[in-house]
């Protein structure tokens, strides 16, 4: 749980006091589209989307028309016209978290707002090295490790898509071959606001590293947290479950585990947390939490129990 104390950086707001800053913002979603955007063993409400996104949505919806009055003042001063140059949101956190399902129900939300029709959504997974690179580099073991990244292709996308560029591409990643798709990519051409979901998104360097990073490029960012002991047990829970989903396809880079038992399942899930995602989340994605503008805390079922907003 994050400690604030006083004096602080963050307004911290129950789950009741959160959702009243829903105001009169309709709920744009039903179930059918819920079961599109959740994740795998997120059992996600409508209920909770009201509490906890829909006030979200308001408060980017406000500050996306605010950035864009600030652009358009710039632009009159300069007595020049720019290229749109669209909202950057960063999503972070640990690996079965929840920031998938977080960033899609952001973008569905905030492409119904009439502002800002055109939401993007992209991951940072596509930038990751391919596994041939990983395996010449040794960093197999380490994927998902900031050095495991293509930063530099990451940062020039953005840079690109923030300059107001006519079209950005992404490569794509496949979770089923646990790796870049050759030739593919996905193309962003000037939408309103880009949604960037990743692990390490709210990386930075020290004082004297001149790197540019692509948590520079954005103008609003969400860390979406929960204790690792909750954070473990829905991991190895959607690992059991995709024993018999993804794991089961033989084109599966994890087909091997397909037929695991529980205790097996159990065991493989809590060695590869031990060895991987844990210590990614504890040594690089906890430590960029409190770089966060606003962190949704979760509890043992997923729901949203405390939002800490940072103050502007």
């Amino acid at each position: 749980m994050l400690q604030t104390s006083t004096p602080s950086p963050w307004v911290e707001l129950s789950r009741e006091a959160w959702a009243q800053r829903r105001s009169s913002t309709p709920l744009s979603l039903d179930e059918r589209d819920l079961e599109r955007l959740r994740g795998l063993g997120e059992d996600i409400s409508l209920d909770e989307v009201a509490a906890i996104y829909l006030p979200l949505s308001r408060l980017l919806n406000l500050y996306v028309a605010a950035t864009q009055q600030l652009h358009e003042a710039t632009g009159t001063f300069l007595d020049s016209t720019t290229a749109k140059v669209p909202y950057v949101i960063g999503i972070a956190g640990s690996v079965a978290v929840g920031k998938s399902t977080t960033s899609r129900i952001l973008q569905a939300l905030l492409s119904r707002w009439p502002d800002h029709p055109e939401v993007s959504l992209i991951t940072t997974d596509g930038f990751l090295y391919p596994n041939a690179e990983l395996e010449r580099r040794e960093l197999m073991e380490r994927k998902g490790f900031p050095e495991s990244y293509d930063v530099s292709r990451l940062v020039r996308f953005v840079a690109d898509v923030k300059s107001g560029a006519a079209e950005a591409s992404a490569p794509v990643y496949s979770h089923l071959t646990y790796d870049i798709v050759p030739d593919e990519r996905v193309v962003v051409r000037q939408p309103d606001v880009l949604i960037i979901e990743g692990l390490n998104v709210l990386q930075t360097g020290t004082t004297a590293d001149r790197r540019v990073f692509v948590s520079d490029f954005f103008d609003f960012s969400v860390y979406v947290d929960a204790e690792e002991r909750d954070i473990l047990r829905w991991y190895v829970d959607r690992f059991r479950t995709l024993r018999s989903t993804a794991f089961s396809d033989p084109r599966s880079y994890f087909h091997q585990y397909a037929q695991l038992d529980d205790d097996e399942a159990e065991r493989v899930a809590a060695d590869i947390w031990r060895r991987i995602n844990g210590r990614n989340l504890v040594e690089n994605i906890l430590p960029t939490r409190s770089r966060a503008d606003l962190i949704l805390h979760k509890g043992p079922d997923h729901g949203v129990e405390t939002v800490h907003l940072r103050k502007i």
